[in-house]
C-alpha cells in the first residue's frame, strides 16, 4: 500500500480554514461516527497522508473491502469524500489514482497530534476552572449549535444552561475563539479561578459531563481490543485490525473532556483504553504496512 511508514491518526483538532466554522464542525462529527466514508478517512490518514503520494481506486477499494466494506459503498465514500474537496482523482491511462487537497491534508493532518496525544498522562490539577457565562437566543438554534459543539471540542461541560466549564485554564484561547465565531467574545462573561463553597469539584463534574456512558464507551474498546490477535502472516487481517482500532480510538476525543485524573473516579477505564490503543498500533503497524505491497 502506498504510504508503507504511516503511523499518523486522522482526526481534525481544530478548525478547517476553508468553508464556515459550522461546515467544519460538521463535517467533524461526521468523520466521528463509523461509516463507509469515515474508514475511508482513517485508511487516508493512516497510510495515505504521510506519504504525499496519490493511491489508485483499487488500492483503496481492497483497504476497505478488508474491513468489509462493499465496492459500491467504496465507491460512494470516494465520491463524496471528493465532493468535499478532501481528495481529487487524476485518470492516468483507464486507472484512476487520488490525492489529497491542501483542505483534505488540513482535515487528516490537524487531528495526529490530538488523537495520539488523547489519553496521555497529565500533570497534576492545579484546581483552577475556566468558566463562560454566554447568552444566545433561542430563536437562533443553528448559532446555538455552532456554540455548542465548538466548546464542546473545546473540552468544555454545560453543567446549566448559559453556563460552560473546563478544568483546565489552557483552553482560554480555544473558548474566546469560539466565542469570536458567533459573535459573543464581548458580551460572554469569561472567568478563570477556582471554586469557594456551593458545588464541589465532583458535583461541577458530575452535572457538567456524563462520565458513567464514557466509562462504558472505554470499557467496550478495551473489551474489543485488548485481546484481539490478527495474523501477524496475514497483512490484510492486520490492516483491518488496525484501521478498525483508529476507527474506533479517534472518536474520543470528540466524547472525552479529558478531565485531570483528580477529577476522574478511581480506577478510570480510560487510562486501561489508551494503554491498549498505542500498545496495539504499535504492535500492528509493521503487519499493516504489508498490505497491498
Amino acid at each position: 500500500m502506498v504510504a508503507a511508514g504511516a503511523t499518523h491518526g486522522s482526526v481534525p483538532s481544530g478548525p478547517v480554514p476553508s468553508g464556515s466554522a459550522e461546515d467544519a464542525f460538521t463535517r467533524r462529527r461526521e468523520v466521528a461516527a463509523t461509516s463507509a466514508r469515515s474508514l475511508l478517512l482513517t485508511v487516508l490518514g493512516e497510510f495515505v497522508l504521510p506519504s504525499g503520494e496519490p493511491v489508485w481506486t483499487q488500492t483503496l477499494l481492497d483497504a476497505l473491502g478488508a474491513v468489509g466494506v462493499e465496492e459500491k459503498s467504496a465507491r460512494q465514500a470516494l465520491a463524496r469524500t471528493a465532493a468535499d474537496d478532501v481528495l481529487v482523482s487524476e485518470r492516468a491511462g483507464r486507472r484512476v489514482r487520488w490525492s489529497l487537497t491542501a483542505s483534505g491534508r488540513r482535515l487528516l493532518s490537524e487531528g495526529a497530534e490530538r488523537i495520539y496525544a488523547h489519553g496521555a498522562p497529565r500533570a497534576p490539577w492545579d484546581g483552577r476552572w475556566l468558566l463562560l457565562v454566554v447568552s444566545v437566543p433561542e430563536a437562533q438554534r443553528a448559532l446555538r449549535h455552532q456554540l455548542r459543539t465548538q466548546l464542546a471540542w473545546a473540552g468544555l461541560g454545560s453543567p446549566a444552561p448559559g453556563v460552560w466549564v473546563c478544568p483546565d485554564a489552557g483552553r482560554l484561547p480555544e473558548a474566546h475563539r469560539a466565542l469570536d465565531d458567533v459573535g459573543l467574545d464581548e458580551t460572554a462573561l469569561v472567568v478563570v479561578g477556582g471554586t469557594h463553597g456551593g458545588l464541589s469539584d465532583a458535583e461541577l463534574v458530575a452535572q457538567a459531563w456524563d462520565l458513567r456512558d464514557l466509562e462504558a464507551r472505554y470499557a467496550d474498546f478495551v473489551a474489543r481490543f485488548a485481546d484481539l490477535e490478527p495474523d501477524p502472516a496475514d497483512p490484510a487481517a492486520v490492516l483491518a485490525a488496525q484501521v478498525r482500532l483508529v476507527d474506533a480510538w479517534r472518536r474520543f476525543p470528540f466524547l472525552d473532556p479529558q478531565l485531570p485524573a483528580e477529577l476522574l473516579p478511581a480506577g478510570w477505564v480510560g487510562a486501561r483504553a489508551a494503554e491498549v490503543f498505542h500498545r496495539r498500533h504499535e504492535q500492528w503497524a509493521p503487519a499493516a504496512r504489508l498490505f497491498g505491497t
